[in-house]
C-alpha cells in the first residue's frame, strides 16, 4: 500500500494545466532570432526548429515528478494487530506559577514541582507502552499538549517541552478536568481514566469542578485527582530590581477538599504527595489499575519512495539543459 506523508501537496498538481495553457499561448521558443522573419521561416521549420519548441514540454512532467516527490510517497512494509490495553488516559498537568516551589528532590538535588512530575509521568508512560496517552497542561486555561496516542515518543518529546508559564498563570481545576474529559467523550476504550496534578486552589470560575466531575461521572470516565507539594510555605525563585534570582518562602496552598471531591464523585481517588518518592508511589499505584485488551492496527516500518519520483524528474531537467547547449543556438 501506497500513501503520502504529505497529501496536501499533490493539490500542486492542478496549477500544471494552467501553466501548460498559459505557455501555449506564448508560442514556441524561437528557434532564430532574426531581423526578418522570411528569410528565417525556413531554419524555424527544420527539426531542429521542431525539437527546441518541444524540449520546454518536458518542463511539465519534471514539475510534476517534483510535487510527487515532495508530498513524499511512502510503502508499509510491515502491518500487524497488537493487543493494547483497553484504557485510555488523559495526564492533566499544573503549569501554573506555583508549580516553580522548589519543596522536592530530584536525583539527590533539590528541584521545582513541574521538573519532578514531568519525570515521574515519564516514569508513569514508558511502563504502560499499550495504553493510549494524552496530555493536556493547564494553568488559568487548559491547552492540549498531545491528544491520545500510542506513540509514546512522541508523548514524550511534548512532556519535556512543558514549562512553567507556558499558559496564562491561575489554577482552572475544573476547566481542566472538562477539557480532558472531553478528549475522551468519544473514544471506544473499556476504561477512560483522567489523571490530574496540581498544586492549587481552583481560581478560575469558568467551569467548576463539581460540574466537571458530574460530566465526568456521567461519561463514565474516573477521574483520580493529585494534590502535590507541602502545605504551608514553600521555597520559590523569585528576581529582584538587578534580575537577580533568589528565594523566598511563600505560602502554598493545595485544595484538598475540591481534589477529593472530583475523585470521589467519578469513582476514583484523591492522592497526596508531599515528596519525589510519595509521588512516583502514587503513579505506581495508579499503574496497577485493572486492565483489559482490544487488537489495533499498528505501523512499523515503511519505505520511502520520493526518489522514484525526484530522480526521473532531475533526468528529465539534465535532459532539457543538455538538448539546449547541444542544439540551441541564438544568433545575435
Amino acid at each position: 500500500m501506497i500513501q503520502f506523508a504529505h497529501p496536501e501537496l499533490l493539490w500542486l498538481l492542478l496549477l500544471l494545466p494552467i501553466a501548460a495553457f498559459f505557455a501555449a499561448r506564448g508560442g514556441s521558443t524561437p528557434a532564430v532570432r532574426f531581423s526578418g522573419v522570411a528569410l528565417a521561416r525556413d531554419v524555424g521549420r527544420s527539426p531542429r526548429a521542431r525539437l527546441m519548441s518541444l524540449m520546454r514540454w518536458l518542463r511539465l512532467p519534471a514539475a510534476a515528478l517534483v510535487v510527487v516527490a515532495l508530498a513524499q510517497p511512502q510503502r508499509d512494509r510491515s502491518k500487524h494487530q497488537i493487543e493494547a490495553s483497553g484504557v485510555d488516559i488523559m495526564l492533566a498537568i499544573d503549569v501554573s506559577g506555583s508549580m516553580e516551589a522548589q519543596d522536592l528532590e530530584l536525583d539527590g538535588a533539590r528541584a521545582n514541582r513541574l521538573e519532578v512530575t514531568k519525570s515521574v509521568v515519564r516514569d508513569f508512560v514508558e511502563r504502560r507502552p499499550n495504553d493510549r496517552i494524552g496530555i493536556v497542561a493547564f494553568g488559568g486555561a487548559p491547552f492540549l499538549v498531545s491528544p491520545l496516542t500510542l506513540d509514546h515518543q512522541w508523548l514524550l518529546s511534548n512532556l519535556d517541552r512543558l514549562k512553567i508559564g507556558m499558559v496564562e498563570d491561575g489554577t482552572a481545576v475544573g476547566w481542566a478536568v472538562a477539557s480532558s474529559v472531553e478528549r475522551l467523550e468519544h473514544e471506544d476504550a473499556k476504561s477512560k481514566l483522567v489523571v490530574l496534578l496540581t498544586d492549587g486552589v481552583d481560581n478560575i470560575q469558568k467551569i467548576s469542578p463539581q460540574l466537571a466531575a458530574e460530566a465526568a461521572k456521567t461519561l463514565g470516565v474516573k477521574v483520580y485527582t493529585v494534590g502535590v507539594g507541602v502545605q504551608g510555605r514553600a521555597p520559590i525563585p523569585v528576581k529582584d530590581e538587578l534580575g537577580r534570582t533568589k528565594m523566598v518562602m511563600a505560602d502554598v496552598e493545595v485544595d484538598e477538599p475540591t481534589l477529593k471531591m472530583v475523585a470521589a464523585e467519578t469513582g476514583a481517588e484523591f492522592f497526596r504527595a508531599t515528596d519525589t518518592e510519595s509521588l512516583r508511589a502514587i503513579y505506581s499505584r495508579i499503574d496497577e489499575l485493572e486492565k483489559t485488551t482490544r487488537k489495533l492496527e499498528k505501523l512499523e516500518r515503511h519505505d520511502e519512495l520520493y526518489a522514484y519520483a525526484m530522480a526521473p524528474a532531475l533526468v528529465l531537467v539534465v535532459l532539457e539543459m543538455g538538448l539546449s547547449l547541444l542544439l540551441g543556438r541564438r544568433i545575435p
